[in-house]
C-alpha cells in the first residue's frame, strides 16, 4: 500500500498548520471583504426535546468533560469514561470498544455522523469510534439500558451516538472564516496530537477542511511496572466537509480517508500494521409542512493488515504473520417525524446496511506450517441488514407522556468456500485446519435472522424535584461474521480470532441463533426544580435476561496450545445482567468572587450470570466509581477527580479471566482561557500507582508462563495549548 505522504511529513505539515492557525486570526490579515461572524446554527430541534431523543437512561458528554478527556487521550472512547453504566476495554490506545450494563462492542449501537460502522478485522482492532478523533466530535450521547427503536436496531445494551458538528453558515450577504488549532503532548509513552480545522462559508454553501495527528510510544505502567510493549500507535486524519443550506434544508457531504499505520495490541498476538479507512457520508435534512425528514447515505472501504510490530518479532517477509482484511460497507436511512397534533408524534424509518468482508492470510516465505497457499478465513462474506422502525410518542398529560415503538430487522449473511495454508496436514495443527476447511465448505453457508424490537416505556414528572421514568424493551441482534464464519479449529488459526484479548482460540458457528434480551429498568432522577439547578441524583436499577445468549462451548484442546490457553466453539447460552447505574452533582458555593465549585459523582455496579455454565460472564467490570470536584473561576476550570475501581472477584472461571486488585487513581487538570486561546494542563495517576484493567484482558507476551492482566497507565503530565479564530 503506497501513501501520497509519508508520516513525517503529514506530522510537519499538521504542526505547521496549527502553529500558523494563529496568526490568522489577525482581522487584517483576513482582507476588507471576510468577516468573521457569530455561528448561525441550522437545527431541527423542537423547543422541547422529544422522549426518545432525552431518555432519562442517555447521558451527554459535556464540553468540559470532553476538553479534559482530550487532553489525556486521543481516543473518542474516553469522551465516555464518566458517564454512567459505561466501561471499556481493548488493547489498542486507539480502538477502546465501548461497554453499556455489561454489555460490550457488538451488542452495543455504535454509531458515528449516523453509520453503523463493523470491525473489519479478528480482533476488532478498528472499531467504530477509531474513525473519529475527539476534536471532530460536536456531541457524544450514550444510552445505557433502554433505547427507543429509531435510535438503532440490532443490538442489545445501548446505544453509543457521536456527531461531527453541522457546518457552519454567514449571515446573508458576508463572508464566515473560522477556524482552531490545537497541540497536545503527553509524558507518558512521548504522545503527541494535533489538530486542526478552517471554515469558509457564505450564507448558502460551507465548506469545511479537518486534520488530526496522533503518535505515541509504548507507555509505562504505574508503580516500577515498566514499559508496557505493543502499546504504540500512529494515526492521520483529513476529512472535506460540504454544507448547503436553502431556507428549511441542509444538505451535508463530508469525504474523509484515515490511516493508521500502526498501533500495538499488547493483548493480542497480532498488531496492526496498517488500516486505511476512506469514506463518503451524507445527510440531509428538511422541515415540511407535514414533519421533518432526515436523511443519510453512507459508502466506506476499510483495507486493514496485521501482523507483528518488532517487540513482537518484527513483521519481515520471513518473520510474523501477514493478515489481510479488505472490507466495503454502503447504506442508508431515513427517518420522517410527523406530528400528529399537540399531544402525539409519528415516527417512521428505513434504514438497510451492507458489509461485505474478504479476510485473507497470505503464506509466510520460508515457512512449512504458514504456506504454501493462502488462507482463507473469510471469503467475500456479507452481513446485509434491512430494517423498518415505527415509533409513537404521546403527551397525555403535562405531567406524564409515553413512548411506543416496534422494530423489525432482517439480516441476511452468507460467505464463499475457504481454504486452509496447506491441505496435506503437515505438523498437526494445518491437519486440523485442513479437516475443518472440507467440512464447512460441505455445508450451506447462507442464514437469515428475523428480528423484533420493541420498546414501550412511560415518564412520570411526580413533583417539580422528581421525575420518574420506567420501561421495558424487547432488543435483538445477529451474529456478527466471525462469530458465524471463523472456521479454523487449529491452535494457531484459532487464537487468530478473537476480541477478548484473552489469549485462547475461537472458531464460528453457523447454527448460531440471534441473541434475544428482555430488559426492565426504572429512572429515579430527582433535581432541584428550579432554574439553578443546583443538585441533581439520578438512580437506574436494570434487570435483563438474555435468550440465546452468545457465549462458548469448551472444545478439546488442540495440538500446539501450551497449559494457558483453551479452544472454543461460539455457542448460544441463556443468560441474565443486573445492576444499577447512579449519578450526582452538587453546587458547594457559586459567589462573584470564588466563581462555582461542585461535586459531582458516578457509580456503576453489574453483575451478569450464564444460567448454562453458571459462571460470572466475560469482561463484566467491577464496583467503580468516580467523585470530583470542578471549579470555575472568570476563565480558569479546574478538576480533582478519584477513580475507584473494587477488585475482581467475579470472572468467567470457563475462559480462565483473571482476577484483578482494586484500585484508586487520582487525576488533576485544569484550563486557562484568554482572548482567543486556551492552555489546559493535567496529571493522569498524580502518584504512580500500579493497577491492572479488569477488563484489558492478559499479555499475550506472557502466556507461555502465565496469565498475566493487562497494566494500566502509569503517572503522565500532558498539556494542551488550544487557538480559535
Amino acid at each position: 500500500m503506497s501513501y501520497p505522504f509519508s508520516a513525517r511529513g503529514q506530522r510537519s505539515w499538521l504542526w505547521a498548520a496549527a502553529v500558523c492557525a494563529l496568526p490568522c486570526a489577525a482581522p487584517s490579515a483576513l482582507g476588507a471583504t471576510v468577516v468573521t461572524l457569530p455561528r448561525v446554527d441550522i437545527s431541527t430541534a423542537q423547543e422541547d426535546a422529544s422522549l426518545a431523543d432525552s431518555l432519562l437512561s442517555a447521558s451527554t458528554v459535556d464540553k468540559a468533560s470532553a476538553r479534559m478527556s482530550r487532553l489525556s487521550s486521543p481516543d473518542a472512547a474516553s469522551l465516555f469514561r464518566n458517564q454512567p453504566g459505561f466501561s471499556s476495554y481493548g488493547g489498542g490506545r486507539l480502538a477502546n470498544l465501548p461497554v453499556l450494563n455489561g454489555m460490550a462492542d457488538d451488542r452495543v449501537a455504535t454509531v458515528v455522523d449516523g453509520v453503523r460502522i463493523n470491525p473489519a478485522c479478528p480482533n476488532h482492532m478498528n472499531p467504530a469510534l477509531s474513525y473519529i478523533d475527539p476534536d471532530s466530535v460536536e456531541s457524544a450521547t450514550s444510552v445505557a439500558g433502554l433505547t427507543s427503536v429509531s435510535n438503532g436496531g440490532d443490538s442489545l445494551g445501548g446505544t453509543i451516538d457521536v456527531e461531527r458538528a453541522d457546518p457552519r453558515f454567514a449571515r446573508h450577504g458576508k463572508i464566515l472564516f473560522t477556524g482552531r488549532a490545537r497541540g497536545t503532548y503527553r509524558s507518558n509513552g512521548g504522545g503527541y496530537s494535533a489538530a486542526g480545522s478552517m471554515t469558509v462559508a457564505n450564507d448558502t454553501f460551507s465548506l469545511r477542511y479537518n486534520a488530526s495527528y496522533d503518535q505515541s510510544g509504548d507507555y509505562s505502567g504505574g508503580g516500577g511496572i515498566g514499559q508496557v510493549g505493543s502499546t504504540e500507535y500512529l494515526r492521520y486524519t483529513h476529512d472535506v466537509t460540504l454544507g448547503v443550506h436553502k431556507k428549511n434544508h441542509l444538505l451535508t457531504l463530508t469525504f474523509g480517508q484515515q490511516d493508521a499505520p500502526r498501533e500495538g495490541f499488547a493483548n493480542q498476538y497480532m498488531d496492526m500494521t496498517n488500516n486505511r479507512s476512506t469514506y463518503v457520508n451524507g445527510k440531509y435534512v428538511g422541515d415540511f409542512d407535514w414533519g421533518t425528514l432526515e436523511a443519510r447515505g453512507h459508502w466506506q472501504r476499510v483495507i486493514h493488515a496485521m501482523n507483528m510490530l518488532d517487540d513482537k518479532g518484527g513483521h519481515t517477509a520471513t518473520k510474523g504473520m501477514p493478515m489481510n482484511d479488505d472490507q466495503r460497507s454502503v447504506g442508508y436511512s431515513v427517518k420522517a417525524t410527523i406530528p400528529l397534533g399537540h399531544q402525539h408524534t409519528l415516527r417512521l424509518g428505513s434504514s438497510f446496511d451492507h458489509e461485505g468482508l474478504k479476510d485473507w492470510w497470505p503464506p509466510l516465505k520460508g515457512s512449512s506450517m504458514m504456506g504454501p497457499g493462502t488462507f482463507n478465513n473469510i471469503n467475500n462474506g456479507h452481513r446485509d441488514r434491512l430494517g423498518h422502525f415505527a415509533e409513537w410518542e404521546a403527551q397525555w398529560t403535562p405531567r406524564v407522556s409515553t413512548l411506543l415503538g416496534l422494530r423489525n430487522d432482517l439480516v441476511m449473511m452468507n460467505t464463499g468456500n475457504v481454504s486452509p495454508y496447506s491441505s496435506m496436514g503437515m505438523m498437526g495443527m494445518s491437519n486440523a485446519d485442513a479437516t475443518a476447511a472440507k467440512d464447512f465448505n460441505a455445508r450451506s453457508h447462507g442464514r437469515t435472522d428475523v428480528n423484533f424490537d420493541v420498546t414501550a416505556l412511560t415518564r412520570w414528572k411526580a413533583t417539580d424535584s422528581l421525575t420518574i421514568e420506567a420501561g421495558y424493551a424487547r432488543k435483538s441482534r445477529a451474529p456478527n461474521l466471525y462469530e458465524r464464519y471463523a472456521w479454523g479449529k487449529g491452535a494457531m488459526a484459532s487464537t487468530m480470532i478473537g476480541w477478548f484479548g484473552d489469549g485462547n482460540g475461537y472458531v464460528g458457528n453457523p447454527d448460531l441463533k440471534s441473541e434475544v434480551g428482555n430488559t426492565a429498568s426504572v429512572t429515579f432522577d430527582w433535581h432541584d426544580p428550579s432554574l439553578a439547578q443546583r443538585w441533581g441524583l439520578k438512580v437506574q436499577p436494570y434487570y435483563t435476561y438474555v435468550h440465546n445468549y452468545i457465549n462458548v462451548n469448551l472444545n478439546p484442546k488442540p495440538m500446539g496450545m501450551n497449559v494457558n490457553q483453551n479452544q472454543y466453539t461460539f455457542a448460544n447460552h441463556n443468560a441474565q445482567m443486573y445492576g444499577i447505574n447512579s449519578s450526582a452533582h452538587y453546587t458547594v458555593w457559586n459567589t462573584s468572587r470564588y466563581g462555582k465549585g461542585e461535586v459531582t459523582g458516578v457509580l456503576n455496579w453489574v453483575r451478569g450470570q450464564d444460567k448454562v455454565t453458571h459462571t460470572g460472564l466475560y469482561q463484566q467490570m467491577p464496583l467503580n466509581g468516580t467523585l470530583g470536584l470542578n471549579e470555575t473561576v472568570g476563565p480558569w476550570t479546574g478538576r480533582v477527580e478519584m477513580n475507584f475501581v473494587k477488585a475482581k472477584s467475579t470472572v468467567d472461571s470457563l475462559r480462565n479471566e483473571p482476577h484483578t486488585p482494586g484500585y484508586a487513581l487520582l487525576n488533576m487538570n485544569g484550563s486557562y482561557n484568554w482572548k482567543m486561546m486556551t492552555l489546559t494542563a493535567g496529571i493522569d495517576n498524580v502518584f504512580n500507582q500500579p493497577y491492572y484493567m479488569p477488563l484489558g484482558g492478559i499479555l499475550t507476551s506472557d502466556i507461555k508462563t502465565g496469565r498475566m492482566p493487562m497494566p494500566g497507565m502509569g503517572r503522565s503530565f500532558n498539556v494542551s495549548l488550544a487557538a480559535t479564530f
